[in-house]
């Protein structure tokens, strides 16, 4: 479950970073760039998951071995 965690995260933050490379910043809520930018919200939003998705798994593990 760790791995696959670091992997997804690793996966939305290339992609965070291809969509920054699509962000017209003359026009930043342009038609293609408010998807670019939407995009980028939404992934940010899944590390955030993905990062508390692992410490909820370490704190279960720490309190299983505490047993």
């Amino acid at each position: 479950m760790k791995i696959l965690t670091i992997i997804l995260a690793v996966i939305a933050l290339g992609l965070i970073a291809f969509n920054t490379t699509q962000i017209d910043f003359n026009d930043p809520f342009g038609n293609d760039s408010i998807v670019a930018l939407i995009t980028i919200m939404a992934l940010l939003c899944a590390v955030v998951l993905l990062l508390i998705l692992n410490t909820s798994k370490r704190i279960e593990e720490r309190y299983k071995n505490k047993k």
